[in-house]
């Protein structure tokens, strides 16, 4: 069965001996943020709950997906590429036509069934309700680093709805807290939010806004992956975990939130009210730059009697992010392929901190083909900001370096083979773009080349040997190294 709640989580993660307790007294003054990032910069890293947090009687709860181990747990399974079949099933079905058809998709339904969003009236979420006392600052929110400008909620989700369809969208943006009442939400114009917020700014109308602060893993995964445009996160949320997520009511907007969320706060973002948010020390390892971006005003909390306050930290990679995006990678692969059926494997690199680089490996059938590939997915989602791609040949690894490196340097001719695209939309976050959204791509064809292509050369790559030969050594493989010969 799925996981309720981030406490069934915490529970399972430290039978697994995958959970540290701090009972040490630590401030979220720059203090937890460096004890998170020592652990997750070391290897097989456990999750850790800081259980004595100056100046807060919560306990805050970091690292806790940093690992394929734990997301593994979090999501109940070690085959990821899973959950992005199961979306691949939905958008391929179709309703038989005759009874008996229509009888053996009874089942297959009752599936899909399972998958929504659950309605109830209340939960532990629910237990405390605060309207006119709600302070932002009643949370133990981290400064990460010294440069920072403030105290920023780093993983919460944030709800809303689409203005005409009323789909609802949540997902992590950076949160600056100013005061008791208010707070500036980093949305970077390319998110699903930021888009919301301004199809009613444009009628200058405030957007309501619900921030859910620890909830069931498979709910905040979904918050992070780039889910097809049109499909509610809830449900999304409902076919990774395989079963609906419990939604409850706020108090103050007209959202739904998990009813086993830790807490939620509930409110507006104004258009009219635009502050400077930022700096920010961001997972390319650069800050992020001061800019103006609009308020949130605060109008009520949701919480639970004592809720865990989720949080994470980032910085230059590898840091819990990159875990997070590994399974985001696996899981969207079957997507991609839905639509480029030559893409084999895909992968974007941890240290390419998710839009700096991404390797595509596909089976080529005719000239011209990587280069195709490469236009097709900067046209797919959030792909559109990935700033370098590499394609290369099926029986390259794309998930190990060395192999990429080589088929680059012998596979493709920087003249010929390389394409830049000038202006192009690409992640705000990025420290090398001369403007801010706006840069270009950098396309590397690193397929082997046809004489349609231009390839006139006869050279020959090294074969494997013949396969007598590799019968014998496979057979006698063991006796070359036990000084038995």
């Amino acid at each position: 069965m799925p996981f309720e709640s981030l406490g069934e989580y915490l529970e399972a993660i430290e039978r697994a001996g995958q959970l540290k307790r701090v009972k040490a007294a630590v401030s979220p003054h720059l203090e937890i943020a460096e004890i998170m990032r020592r652990l997750m910069y070391s290897a097989d890293s456990p999750a850790v709950l800081f259980e004595n947090v100056e100046g807060s009687k919560m306990k805050v709860l970091g690292n806790a997906f940093g690992s394929m181990k734990r997301l593994g747990i979090a999501l109940e399974t070690d085959d990821f590429v899973d959950i992005g079949r199961r979306i691949v099933d939905l958008t391929k079905m179709k309703m038989p036509s005759g009874v008996l058809g229509k009888l053996k998709m009874l089942p297959k339904l009752s599936e899909i069934g399972e998958y929504g969003p659950k309605y109830v009236d209340s939960g532990p979420v629910t237990e405390i309700i605060e309207t006119d006392n709600a302070s932002l600052n009643s949370m133990p929110v981290l400064k990460s680093f010294a440069g920072d400008a403030g105290r920023f909620i780093t993983f919460g989700l944030t709800v809303t709805k689409h203005p005409e369809t009323e789909i609802r969208n949540f997902g992590v943006y950076r949160i600056q807290i100013v005061d008791d009442h208010h707070a500036i939400m980093h949305w970077q114009i390319h998110k699903r939010g930021a888009q919301h917020y301004k199809m009613l700014k444009e009628q200058n109308k405030r957007i309501e806004v619900a921030i859910v602060i620890g909830a069931d893993p498979a709910t905040v995964f979904s918050a992070v992956a780039p889910v097809p445009e049109g499909m509610d996160k809830f449900l999304f949320s409902g076919i990774t975990r395989k079963k609906g997520v419990k939604l409850v009511k706020c108090k103050t907007v007209d959202l739904e939130v998990p009813a086993n969320a830790e807490i939620v706060l509930e409110g507006y973002v104004d258009p009219n009210d635009i502050r400077m948010e930022g700096p920010f020390g961001d997972h390319t390892g650069y800050y992020t730059p001061a800019e103006p971006f609009p308020t949130f005003t605060l109008t009520g909390i949701m919480r639970r009697k004592a809720p865990i306050y989720l949080t994470t930290v980032v910085g230059r990679p590898v840091l819990e992010d990159a875990y997070i995006g590994k399974v985001i990678e696996r899981s969207f692969l079957p997507l991609v392929q839905m639509f480029h059926p030559e893409v084999v494997d895909f992968s974007m690199p941890a240290a390419g901190w998710f839009q700096g680089l991404a390797i595509i490996s596909i089976k080529k059938q005719y000239p011209g083909q990587a280069k195709k590939v490469m236009m097709g997915l900067w046209g797919m989602g959030q792909l559109s900001l990935t700033k370098m791609f590499i394609v290369v040949d099926s029986e390259i690894n794309v998930h190990d370096m060395n192999d990429v490196i080589w088929a680059v340097t012998t596979r493709a001719d920087p003249a010929r083979d390389t394409i830049i695209i000038n202006n192009t939309p690409t992640d705000t976050l990025d420290p090398a773009s001369p403007l801010v959204n706006l840069g270009s791509k950098l396309g590397i064809d690193a397929t082997t080349k046809t004489r349609e292509e231009g390839y006139m050369r006869e050279i020959q790559q090294l074969v494997e040997v013949d396969e007598q030969t590799k019968s014998i050594v496979d057979k006698r493989w063991s006796e070359y190294f036990s000084g038995t010969l």
